[in-house]
């Protein structure tokens, strides 16, 4: 085939999600290949799929269907497509995607993107490729070196994975069935890899995993490392201004983890930390293994160490057995807490986990009720908390143009977006910016000052121009 082929990846669900997809194409950039945002004109289509939401299985079929139609019209004309599902419902369904969807030519789960060099080829000689076995060798180290060499900044922030898998069993949970158990990446890789994007221009990294602060790689002095003791080391990474890490479990939050967000000023004072529930009775039926008590100490003692950090969080609304009592607690949860920002859904059964099974589910007329009422205290601190920050001044590290001319956009250590008018040469900088205004949940203002080469990203909310 002359010229280069074709990659169309299309990333549903988490961030995981989201660095495999990347890592897929960096694995097949050796191999010829190139991304394109169009998926009528690739000559391989991967679906990377999560399983996480409801219906999600259903929801990849539907897709399937269209995808089928483009590749019918492409054998019309003489070109040859590959469709593959990877991720979590493809280790979830394995062959019944093949049964269901038999234009498919791979399904691969998630512990397995590193052999899709291999996978192509058998498929090119007309073979049907089924492989969602977990590997008993670390994927980590599975990799194909040129992929490894070919580390790609797509902005100036990225992630990288440090841990996957999850030995929790939250009875609601798939990840532990599709992801596997617990496997930590070397601090040594972590850090090259972290290294590689500095070179390339990033300047944020967010540490990712399913149960990220359950981190347990080896160091270089060849013992286990806690995450806190990696983000010491990440910390000193040139180039790297901004650390993050998620997702994270309260049962882990170690006081390793708790110095380092006192010590770096370059770890950024905002923590997801889900919850789920604010009510005892259902943390317990759900298997999370900590009470409120239990996550209220964690978020007291994450404040002490870092007064200005702020949280956001899960929750689940009308799991089996959930009364108007449990819903309460969750309510005054959010109420004692005061989220900056929270994601918030009605649950729904996974096969193949104990809440499927369980009595007591909750009608669905119920559950959307709940869920209105979360969301509504959800928003309304939110609102506070963004409107607090109006006629004060933030750090910003500026990523992309905005939507008009002449206007630049980044993130607060907040994540929040700001928009300021200035030149675009200050792509990948940090900024002291006033925040003059606030349009739903993006802010508006102006540069203050001239940061210094290497600036403190706390966010020290002090009066603008101060």
């Amino acid at each position: 085939m002359s010229g280069p082929r074709k990659l169309h990846i299309k990333s549903y669900g988490c961030q995981m999600n989201v660095y495999d997809s990347h890592r897929m194409a960096d694995t097949l950039a050796p191999q010829g290949f190139v991304e394109t945002a169009r998926a009528e004109e690739a000559d391989v289509v991967i679906l990377n799929t999560c399983h996480i939401r409801e219906k999600a299985a259903e929801k990849v079929y539907s897709e399937l269907g269209r995808i089928r139609k483009m590749k019918e019209a492409a054998a019309v004309d003489g070109r040859r497509v590959l469709i593959a599902v990877a991720g979590c419902v493809a280790q979830a369904e394995g062959e019944e995607i093949m049964r269901r969807a038999p234009a498919v030519d791979l399904v691969f789960g998630p512990q397995n993107y590193h052999r899709l060099p291999d996978f192509l080829a058998c498929a090119e000689r007309g073979h049907k490729v089924i492989d969602t076995e977990f590997p008993v060798e670390d994927k980590f180290d599975l990799v194909a070196a040129p992929s490894r060499n070919a580390t790609r900044a797509r902005g100036v922030s990225a992630f990288v994975t440090v841990q996957e898998g999850c030995d929790k069993f939250c009875t609601f949970c798939v990840v532990p069935y599709t992801r596997g158990a617990e496997v930590s990446r070397p601090v040594a890789k972590i850090v090259a890899e972290a290294e590689r994007l500095a070179d390339a221009g990033v300047r944020e990294i967010t540490l990712i995993g399913q149960n990220v602060n359950a981190y347990h790689g080896e160091g270089p002095d060849g013992r286990a490392w806690t995450l806190g003791r990696l983000l010491q080391q990440a910390a000193k990474v040139p180039g790297l201004a901004r650390l993050r890490y998620t997702t994270s479990h309260p049962c882990d939050m170690d006081e390793s983890l708790i110095e380092a967000h006192r010590d770096l000023p370059s770890l950024m004072p905002f923590l997801h930390l889900p919850v789920q529930s604010g009510s005892d009775r259902i943390l317990a039926a759900m298997n999370r293994r900590h009470t409120r008590a239990q996550y209220l100490d964690a978020l007291n003692r994450l404040r002490a160490a870092q007064p200005e950090i702020a949280f956001s969080s899960d929750f689940i609304v009308g799991f089996p057995g959930e009364t108007e009592q449990d819903f309460a607690a969750t309510l005054s949860l959010v109420e004692e807490i005061g989220y900056a920002a929270a994601y918030s859904f009605k649950y729904s059964p996974r096969p193949g986990t104990p809440a499927a099974d369980m009595p007591g589910h909750v009608p669905d007329a119920i559950q959307t009720e709940r869920l209105v009422r979360l969301q509504q205290a959800i928003d309304r601190h939110q609102a506070a908390f963004n409107q607090d920050c109006v006629g004060r001044s933030v750090d910003v590290l500026f990523e992309k143009a905005g939507r008009y001319p002449g206007q630049i956009v980044g993130r607060s250590p907040y994540l929040q977006p700001v928009h300021v008018t200035a030149a675009s040469d200050l792509m990948g900088e940090i900024r002291r910016v006033a925040v003059t205004g606030l349009d739903s949940y993006s802010f508006f203002g102006n540069l203050v000052g001239t940061a210094s080469p290497t600036p403190d990203p706390r966010p020290s909310l002090v009066a603008a121009g101060a």
